[in-house]
């Protein structure tokens, strides 16, 4: 190999440190700090399966985009396996030099086999050389080296492949190559002899998980000259290639927004009961027994925001798309309209399908590209059911609630509680995250059941402690005079002995 290397080969213009490539992976640029160094060698490593061929050849075609030369060296794929992967996501490959290397002593070609024992040594050299013979010829400025489990297995030795995994490195920076090394964690016990060696190392992980599709991560362990974003983040492999969801830090995003003018719920005893509506830049608890109404309470919300022409997005959890158009238009609200001209949308969240990153990038797209004025999540139980322990749902949720309050958005949480009747206990607790909480019940007087409503917390201003009754018919949400002879309400029994009167009319109706 050191023959390759004589004095006065031409070499191109040493980059500064500071310079970075991107990596054609959505997402990932941010994680990395802007990109992967240029002219360094990085560390690809994770199990198979984990997405590294993928994001591999992602590299090289935003290089290709960009008028660069691209090779792919494999040693563990040939180029129609390399290829196949390219068509599943619709790709061409048109630019990218495939250079398809078998190993000797991996051929079934009789001529190719090596009948001295102590064979290694040539094996090695003679995989070496074919591989800088081939980036002399390219002379590319991108190259995925897919992967180093075959040259750890001609090296026999910790030693000889930690060595010759060096020299490679300084071969490709002389030569002005941003490179990836795949590695697929066949020796654990290299790990540490290929992290010091590298410039940047990347692990992607694939995780199973009880029920539902498998969940991708990735860690950034080393980023050298670089601010990274520690800790794990989620990332999908779809057809179209990887999409990399970054770790929320609310404290990283801030918005200018008027919040001198509160949101109105569309009917005046709801704005009343809050202190004159929803204040801009905060999130309101919506909690109850399921049948309480508490989805039907959030879209008059909704509704409202709608009619003055500021944009919502719904996410949904527990109820398709198709159940919820027909709720709302039975309350008198026609949400199509506002589907069609794009100023609500609405997803269909399967909590077995879609990791918790994932769906925080999907809030943050729809806030940032859509300048999204009102969210909901409905509800938090399907929420949580994507998240593999409690502790975490809330991190993540008050991360995503700042981030929300930041941007001025009216943030609406759904979160059905246990039972119908009785003592009622909540899944998880987000009372002390939510600015704002509202307490649905039901109640029984004069024969016939009801439900009731109060504020029994609003962190941004005044708000009315009574209790109200409210009603949902087809012709949308009512909400009586403030009850005084309640009892109970807090205990989960509550019981009205005030005269028939001061309740709605009409209560014995069916309630959508």
């Amino acid at each position: 190999m050191s023959a390759m290397l004589q004095p006065g080969h031409p070499l191109r213009k040493p980059v500064k440190p500071s310079e970075v490539v991107p990596s054609g992976v959505k997402g990932l640029d941010a994680v990395i700090g802007g990109g992967f160094a240029k002219h360094r060698v990085h560390l690809i490593e994770g199990a198979p399966g984990s997405g590294k061929t993928t994001l591999g050849i992602q590299f090289l075609m935003d290089g290709v985009s960009r008028g660069e030369r691209a090779l792919y060296i494999t040693l563990s794929e040939s180029k129609v396996e390399i290829l196949s992967v390219a068509d599943s996501h619709g790709w061409s490959l048109d630019g990218i030099d495939i250079f398809e290397l078998v190993p000797p002593e991996l051929s079934l070609d009789p001529g190719q086999r090596q009948t001295i024992v102590y064979s290694a040594d040539l094996e090695l050299g003679e995989t070496v050389q074919a591989v800088l013979r081939e980036v002399e010829r390219v002379k590319p400025q991108r190259i995925v080296f897919d992967s180093l489990s075959e040259i750890r297995l001609l090296a026999q030795s910790s030693l000889r492949y930690r060595r010759q995994v060096l020299a490679l490195k300084h071969y490709f920076a002389q030569h002005s190559c941003t490179v990836l090394l795949l590695d697929d964690l066949t020796s654990e016990g290299d790990d540490l002899n290929l992290h010091s060696i590298s410039h940047g190392v990347v692990r992607m992980e694939q995780i199973a998980v009880q029920y539902g599709s498998e969940r991708r991560r990735l860690r950034v362990f080393k980023m050298r000259g670089s601010k990274f974003r520690g800790g794990f983040h989620d990332f999908s492999i779809r057809r179209g290639g990887i999409e990399v969801y970054p770790r929320l830090v609310a404290s990283e995003h801030h918005r200018d927004f008027d919040d001198s003018v509160p949101a109105s719920a569309g009917v005046e005893e709801f704005d009343q009961m809050l202190g004159g509506g929803f204040d801009r830049g905060t999130s309101t608890l919506i909690m109850g027994p399921a049948g309480s109404g508490k989805s039907s309470l959030a879209f008059q919300i909704i509704y409202a925001a709608l009619q003055r022409g500021e944009k919502a997005v719904v996410f949904s959890f527990d109820e398709t798309r198709r159940i919820l158009l027909k709720r709302c238009k039975g309350m008198g609200i026609d949400l199509l309209p506002y589907l069609e001209s794009g100023l609500l949308r609405l997803d269909q969240i399967d909590p077995a399908e879609l990791s918790p990153g994932e769906l925080v990038g999907r809030v943050r797209a729809a806030v940032e590209d859509g300048d999204v004025r009102l969210v909901a999540l409905d509800s938090l139980s399907g929420f949580l059911n994507a998240m593999p322990e409690e502790h975490f749902m809330l991190l993540q949720m008050h991360e995503l609630l700042t981030y929300l309050n930041q941007q001025g958005v009216v943030t609406l949480l759904l979160l059905a509680q246990h039972g119908l009747i009785g003592q009622m206990q909540s899944p998880v607790d987000l009372t002390y995250l939510s600015d704002a909480v509202l307490l649905l019940r039901f109640f029984e007087a004069h024969g016939a059941i009801r439900h009731a409503i109060s504020v029994i917390k609003k962190r941004t201003g005044s708000h009315e402690r009574s209790i109200r009754e409210y009603r949902i018919s087809n012709d949308g949400v009512r909400i009586g005079p403030a009850l005084t002879h309640f009892r109970g309400i807090l205990t989960g029994v509550p019981s009205f002995d005030g005269p028939r009167e001061s309740l709605i009319e009409n209560a014995n109706d069916a309630q959508l």
